[in-house]
């Protein structure tokens, strides 16, 4: 979601933070690594390189979609975002961590322990978390594409509004 599948990158809510940032007074530079598509398995093969690169003084954790919808073992997606909070709280960085949610239909065992991960990690210490990023947008049509799956436009700025909360105590103004 974060990626911005199926909408132009100035429209996503990753973009609408990034100016949300610059009008507050806030001057983080804000870097999107997401890449449409990929799971847990790939952004923590990435992630070290990432960190090594931009020294991020916090890190939105927002992964784990792509498992769900194909079904991956949660323990597999546990063991990635955990290593990605430990690898960022290593680095001194303040890690916000972003949860999904499964539509009912991948049935009631699964949903739970997907749901689960997210709460189990939400316990790290130093963890700011968000529940459900479309929570907000999923159940109303207008603010999501044909596929059902991916917000559209209209609900971007719902997404950041979800996550601004719990993000804005982790910011410092700069002067």
């Amino acid at each position: 979601m974060s990626a911005g599948y199926g909408i132009k990158v100035q429209e996503g809510w990753v973009n609408l933070l990034s100016e949300r940032l610059s009008t507050q007074g806030y001057g983080y530079r804000v870097v999107n690594a997401s890449v449409s598509g990929e799971t847990s398995s790939g952004a923590r093969t990435r992630f070290a390189s990432l960190l090594n690169a931009h020294h991020p003084a916090i890190v939105i954790l927002e992964i784990g979609a792509n498992d769900g919808l194909r079904g991956l073992p949660t323990q597999q997606m546990r063991d990635n975002i955990a290593n990605m909070i430990t690898s960022a709280r290593s680095q001194h960085a303040s890690v916000l961590l972003i949860g999904i949610q499964m539509p009912p239909n991948y049935g009631e065992a699964y949903t739970k322990a997907f749901t689960d991960v997210y709460q189990k990690l939400a316990k790290t210490p130093q963890v700011r978390f968000v529940p459900f990023l479309l929570k907000d947008v999923v159940l109303n049509d207008k603010f999501m594409q044909a596929d059902n799956i991916h917000p559209n436009e209209q609900g971007q700025p719902y997404l950041l509004d979800t996550v601004w909360p719990e993000l804005k105590p982790l910011l410092t103004k700069k002067h």
